[in-house]
């Protein structure tokens, strides 16, 4: 009985209006583990690739043998660990193996010292050659830190190929503000993981335990979303709002059936995505326009293909009190959407030196940020924004703030909808 996972779609508006004329629409998809499986954790497979270059020297070394320290002790016997150090060099520190004597790694770990350059591609072979000596039955992560520049940055690509092959997602994370956010985020990209920024060597810690945590709550495997669409019903986008904003695209599968893939669900979060639409014009009345249908496997208890589903509908409205009505928390998500749209607009504007349509866009995602209350991204926003009409460019740290901050805006908090 597929009552694993639930399923809730909530329509920004309540009412659309029957008109003449085509017009786009928003739905709210929530996917959650639910609480029959609160107890099930699956078996991780970690390798930690620790930049030890000279940069990392003092409070940052400091913070990353602690904070490795502090994610072993969220293992247990069942779960496989390994560290791979790295520099101009690269040191398997800690070979792959079951976590039967924490306290002798963590010994190892604290001889940990920084030293000279930083080649990140050697690094994340050899973590790969680790993970891979044992992931059956596993969640496997690799997870790297790095505060600098590495040379052959294509052969860092081709090891995330390598890494999203093998089913290994890599979390990127750089710390500080000397590093090259778009090859993390691209190797984050091709690996099927995630990329974040870590402005201060304390929340190394925090970001390392996050890691360790999520991967164990991942107990629903190979989520795939199929939309199955009525006539005149077209999908535009399909954006991914929890845990991270990103656009998921989706892939035809027949005239009117479209899938996505969402891969893994983490119990007590799992996702949110917010879908878009272009409906053609229908007359007053309820309308069922599609079916959302979300399959997935629980290897933990051997359950594998297992399906829940739910109609999409929609009601169109000549009435004008109707018409004014929405779901305020998923019109905010809009909102927010719309602001990491514009910021994604307004950098790739810079890449091709429109600095004016750069600035004119970051300039509306400020103000819809304040309007949201993101009052602290929107500040840091702002100051870029002041940055390229002096300068005509962006900060290295401001840059990634904008980056990495927008996509963080939905919270689970935003889905308490009446």
């Amino acid at each position: 009985m597929a009552d694993e996972v639930t399923l809730r779609s909530t329509p920004a508006r309540p009412f659309l209006a029957a008109t003449t004329t085509p017009q786009v629409a928003y739905l709210l998809v929530e996917l959650q583990p639910a609480p029959v499986i609160a107890n099930v954790r699956m078996p991780v497979n970690v390798c930690f690739v620790l930049d030890r270059s000279g940069s990392m020297k003092g409070n940052k070394i400091d913070r990353v043998r602690l904070a490795t320290s502090m994610a072993l002790d969220r293992l247990d016997e069942r779960d496989v660990f390994s560290v791979v150090i790295f520099d101009h060099r690269t040191e398997v520190l800690i070979p792959s193996q079951p976590v039967q004597a924490p306290e002798e790694l963590k010994n190892i770990i604290h001889r940990i010292r920084d030293a000279g350059g930083t080649k990140i591609a050697p690094a994340v072979d050899r973590a790969l050659k680790e993970i891979g000596k044992d992931t059956r039955g596993k969640i496997c992560r690799l997870v790297l830190l790095t505060d600098g520049q590495t040379e052959h940055e294509q052969e860092c690509l081709l090891r995330a190929d390598d890494a999203g092959q093998a089913s290994i997602p890599i979390t990127a994370l750089g710390v500080g503000k000397d590093w090259n956010e778009d090859l993390l985020i691209e190797m984050a990209n091709r690996s099927g993981g995630t990329a974040d920024f870590i402005d201060r060597p304390e929340k190394i810690v925090d970001f390392f335990q996050h890691t360790v945590q999520r991967a164990q709550a991942a107990v629903v495997q190979n989520t795939m979303l199929t939309m199955r669409l009525m006539q005149g019903i077209a999908p535009r986008a399909v954006w991914q709002v929890i845990p991270l904003i990103n656009n998921l695209g989706y892939q035809p599968i027949s005239e009117r059936d479209v899938s996505v893939q969402l891969g893994e669900l983490e119990y007590g979060q799992g996702q949110a995505l917010l879908m878009e639409f272009l409906v053609e014009p229908r007359s007053v009345g309820q309308y069922r326009v599609g079916q959302v249908e979300v399959t997935y496997d629980i290897p933990a208890l051997g359950l594998s293909h297992q399906k829940v589903r739910q109609d999409m509908l929609l009601t169109f409205t000549t009435d004008s009190a109707q018409l004014r009505q929405v779901h305020a928390p998923v019109m905010n998500i809009v909102e927010k959407v719309s602001a990491f749209n514009l910021q994604t607009r307004a950098l790739q504007d810079l890449q091709v030196g429109d600095v004016g349509s750069a600035t004119r866009k970051l300039k509306s995602a400020v103000t819809r940020l304040l309007s949201q209350g993101e009052t602290e991204l929107a500040e840091a926003m702002q100051q870029e924004v002041a940055n390229l009409e002096k300068d005509g460019q962006l900060s290295s740290e401001g840059q990634k703030t904008i980056k990495f901050g927008t996509r963080k805006t939905v919270r689970l908090s935003d889905l308490d909808i009446p």
